[in-house]
């Protein structure tokens, strides 16, 4: 998804610039997204295309509207993907009564329309620092030697 001013829509295969955010629409319709660049992603674009010659000429090779479908297609896969690891650490907490119970608790205030993410959205950044704090333990487990 775009981090930038503008998003960008695609519909029936036609580019379509969506007015910023709070501009009430009535931005004109010949506004540009501006697309920020970063020099250290440019570097491994850059890299990967010295080190892959002919997919790089494939891809130049590729009539438009095939890289715009491939980049939704992208994009398409990455959802799915975030979806069936939000399903998967669902049925984890689902499967464990006293986890279920921990989470309910956490977020019993929140409307019920917000409860199930709220819970994935704390699991995973539990799973994150847990993770976090057993990769340093290794790393200093590793340090001594006998």
């Amino acid at each position: 998804m775009p981090r930038n001013k503008y998003q960008t829509q695609m519909i029936m295969n036609k580019p379509r610039t969506s007015a910023p955010a709070g501009a009430g629409g009535n931005a004109a319709p010949t506004d540009q997204p501006t697309f920020r660049s970063n020099p250290e992603v440019d570097a491994k674009i850059d890299a990967y295309i010295k080190d892959n010659p002919k997919y790089w000429a494939y891809v130049q090779a590729m009539p438009r509207e095939r890289l715009e479908r491939t980049v939704v297609l992208n994009e398409v896969r990455e959802l799915d993907r975030q979806q069936r690891m939000r399903e998967g650490l669902m049925k984890r907490i689902t499967a464990n009564p006293a986890l279920k119970n921990a989470y309910d608790t956490l977020v019993k205030d929140l409307p019920d329309d917000q409860k199930e993410s709220v819970i994935a959205q704390i699991a995973r950044s539990t799973r994150r620092a847990v993770a976090r704090s057993q990769g340093q333990q290794q790393t200093r487990g590793e340090g001594v030697g006998v």
